[in-house]
């Protein structure tokens, strides 16, 4: 009894914390290289990953999508996509897409002369599934060391922990009121269904 429980718990904690983790925000040192827009098609593994069209836009299996590209301060690539999340999930209510692109073009740098920026954005970057995490906003830092708190996410995570623990305190009280009681009483009734059907009652 004691394995199920465990594995449903394990299973359950990390289903939570991907999702956490793909939806809180978070925030990346890049050099941005260059704007652009693409046709994306989207299919069924990857259209989850996606945020619905411009407000206003009806949802096709296909549409322009732009990316802000950028190099990390390791010198690796990272892409993001920029797109409206609206008012659906997660709830940021992002509606500046094409703003957002222009501050990122006007923020174009080289490595000679670098401009380094923060990205503040969600998701995950697959190039298997090719998607993307979604930019949420851009602005210029004095450095690629900067150190940058995330406020935000250290709140949510917070709240989600106190959330777990009063809901962790009502399950227990639950189990110690109702579900021990329960079991104690069929125990005893079985006890006294196998002495009767074993004659000794």
């Amino acid at each position: 009894m004691r394995w199920p429980r465990i594995i449903f718990i394990a299973l359950s904690l990390l289903i939570v914390g991907a999702f956490v983790h793909y939806t809180l925000p978070q925030r990346d040192i890049v050099r941005v290289t260059g704007t652009e827009i693409i046709r994306q098609d989207f299919s069924g593994l990857n259209r989850i990953f996606y945020a619905q069209g411009d407000s206003g836009n009806a949802i096709v299996e296909s549409r322009d999508l732009r990316l802000i590209n950028t190099i990390l301060p390791s010198g690796a690539v990272m892409i993001y996509r920029n797109e409206d999340t609206g008012f659906g999930w997660p709830p940021y209510f992002k509606l500046n897409s094409a703003d957002l692109h222009a501050e990122a073009s006007n923020l174009v740098s080289n490595a000679e002369a670098p401009q380094w920026v923060a990205v503040s954005h969600y998701g995950w970057r697959s190039r298997l599934l090719t998607t993307y995490p979604n930019a949420l906003s851009v602005r210029p830092v004095a450095g690629p060391d900067v150190t940058l708190v995330p406020w935000l996410g250290i709140m949510i995570l917070l709240v989600l922990a106190v959330m777990g623990f009063m809901a962790w305190r009502i399950w227990e009280r639950f189990e110690d009121r109702v579900i021990d009681p329960l079991r104690d009483r069929l125990a005893v009734q079985w006890a006294k269904f196998k002495d009767k059907t074993g004659g000794r009652g």
